[in-house]
């Protein structure tokens, strides 16, 4: 009997996470204005990162095409576990905007400064993360350097300003000059600046000391495949 009930739960846990894998398609873009830049930006020196229809312009971590990962209703999406993606470009100094959304129970991030290269295994080797997860349901307990806007395991957000799974949310990063800002649906959640006492101790105390964490101050975007369906589109970008 106890086997038999054994078996039910795992056929069952089985088959649901196969259907919560396959059913991920983010809502159908009926907003016109999505993924296209306004004259406005185009005269401020905003430029497109996704076109909404395709993958131009981004690649798998480490390797030469994108595999996984599609444009789909609008959004630059993964069902989970096809690996991170970067993109083609490298900034500096820039200001990116983007949404997102994330399935019930999500990980994922936006990570910048990342380097390709095989001497590095994970985009988090390199890059500093802006964590994206479920912060309410996710499985495992989570620190508050974890939580969504952090930068994870560094600087922890002033607040939890994440809508629930579900929905679309609006990031903003600047990146000037060692200077940084994590921006989450309109509240500013983090900032920080390279190099500051604070943050060598934060470095000093984190999983990327033994790294090359951010000694690069210039790479790849890449946005995270932690094995759970994300979709992000509106990606702008402007170098400052």
């Amino acid at each position: 009997m106890k086997l038999a009930v054994l078996l039910l739960f795992l056929i069952c846990l089985f088959t649901s996470a196969c259907k919560h894998e396959k059913e991920f398609i983010p809502p159908n873009n009926t907003d016109l204005t999505m993924n296209k830049l306004t004259e406005a930006e185009k005269l401020t020196g905003w430029k497109l990162l996704f076109d909404g229809q395709t993958t131009a312009g981004w690649r798998n971590f480490n390797q030469p095409y994108i595999k996984g990962w599609q444009a789909s209703n609008g959004a630059l999406t993964t069902p989970g576990k096809q690996g991170d993606i970067i993109s083609e470009e490298q900034f500096a100094n820039f200001e990116l905007t983007l949404e997102y959304l994330l399935s019930a129970q999500g990980n994922s991030g936006i990570f910048f400064y990342v380097q390709d290269s095989p001497q590095y295994s994970a985009i988090w080797h390199t890059g500093p993360e802006f964590q994206i997860i479920d912060d309410h349901h996710y499985p495992v307990p989570l620190t508050a350097k974890q939580q969504t806007g952090a930068n994870y395991d560094m600087q922890a957000p002033t607040k939890l300003a994440a809508r629930k799974p579900g929905e679309w949310n609006q990031v903003r990063m600047l990146v000037n000059n060692g200077h940084v800002e994590h921006w989450l649906n309109g509240e500013k959640v983090v900032e920080y600046t390279f190099d500051s006492p604070a943050w060598q101790e934060q470095l000093a105390t984190s999983k990327f000391a033994t790294h090359d964490y951010a000694k690069v101050r210039r790479g790849h975007l890449a946005l995270q495949d932690h094995g759970d369906p994300v979709a992000f589109r509106n990606i702008k970008i402007r170098e400052l």
